[in-house]
């Protein structure tokens, strides 16, 4: 087997190639003054079984222009099999229109997986139950694997009775019913309802369905401005919430997020390495938990 990573989160892919007594592969990624991507890969990967390990995130466009061509250089290299780890599916949430007019721009991104001859793809937390099925259609194997386990361990680490797992929308209820079983403490699980403009983007958390308790851990799949978080920790401490923590899979934070963050009444800030959190995106509340274990025992199998 041989590890090749793109630009996007190297730091997860040491790990993975670590825990597997390997080094990354070597490949060369030039950028041109136009901004222009050209890859070549310097190992010989002639009927070798390779794995690309490459995310998305603040800057989805630039990763998946490099991704195609890492995969198209593999594949005219000979490689006999190409799994691809993309922790963090980039367009996951456009995965179906929601107004007339609109592309259903992740089903462009996986036609592309697959029209580039990928044979498996490992992916976390995906968005939907409809992404699965976009794969299944595609015949591309997909192992979907999640970070609840990895937030077991820290909640657990928290100890005491008085906490409660909040979905911080309708769609997430199934999350953290999930997580409550890992738990097997019986946490309590409660949900806000919340309201999208469609056309601006901004979120206001209007109802909270259950007991609020003094600690409350807001679980969801991806924090990008962290308007919805920062909405929905405002309205628990209305209801008294005394200390508010945030899980969230994957961590963008586009834009100003990580001020507004630090600024918020959410005491901590908890996220996966899906999505590599660069230098000048960290903020005081920020805790970031590895998810490279996962990755590697699924590429065992």
């Amino acid at each position: 087997m041989l590890i090749f990573s793109g630009s996007s989160n190297r730091s997860l892919a040491k790990k993975v190639a670590k825990r597997l007594s390997l080094s990354l592969s070597e490949i060369e990624i030039h950028t041109f003054p136009d901004r222009e991507n050209r890859v070549r890969v310097i190992d010989k990967v002639l009927d070798k079984d390779v794995v690309v390990v490459q995310s998305t995130g603040v800057s989805p466009n630039r990763y998946y222009m490099e991704l195609f061509f890492i995969l198209d250089s593999l594949k005219r290299s000979g490689a006999r099999s190409v799994t691809l780890v993309i922790p963090y599916l980039g367009y996951q949430r456009q995965d179906h229109i929601f107004r007339s007019g609109e592309a259903v721009s992740l089903e462009v991104i996986i036609n592309l997986i697959k029209t580039l001859k990928v044979d498996r793809v490992i992916s976390f937390d995906l968005h939907s139950l409809r992404i699965e099925e976009f794969f299944k259609t595609k015949r591309i194997r997909l192992s979907h694997l999640s970070a609840l386990s990895v937030f077991a361990k820290e909640i657990k680490k928290m100890g005491g009775n008085d906490l409660v797992l909040v979905s911080p929308d309708m769609g997430g209820i199934r999350r953290i019913k999930l997580l409550a079983e890992l738990l097997e403490n019986k946490t309590p699980c409660i949900s806000i309802e919340k309201n999208r403009d469609l056309n601006t983007g901004e979120v206001e958390s209007t109802k909270i369905n259950g007991e609020v308790k003094k600690r409350v851990i807001i679980v969801d799949d991806v924090i990008s401005t962290g308007k919805t978080l920062i909405s929905a920790a405002d309205l628990l401490k209305k209801n008294g919430a005394e200390e508010i923590y945030v899980m969230a899979t994957h961590g963008i934070f586009a834009g100003d997020a990580p001020e507004n963050l630090e600024k918020s009444i959410i005491k901590k800030v908890i996220v996966s390495d899906t999505i590599e959190v660069r230098k000048n995106r960290r903020f005081n509340k920020l805790q970031v938990v590895s998810v490279y274990p996962l990755i590697t025992k699924t590429l065992e199998k």
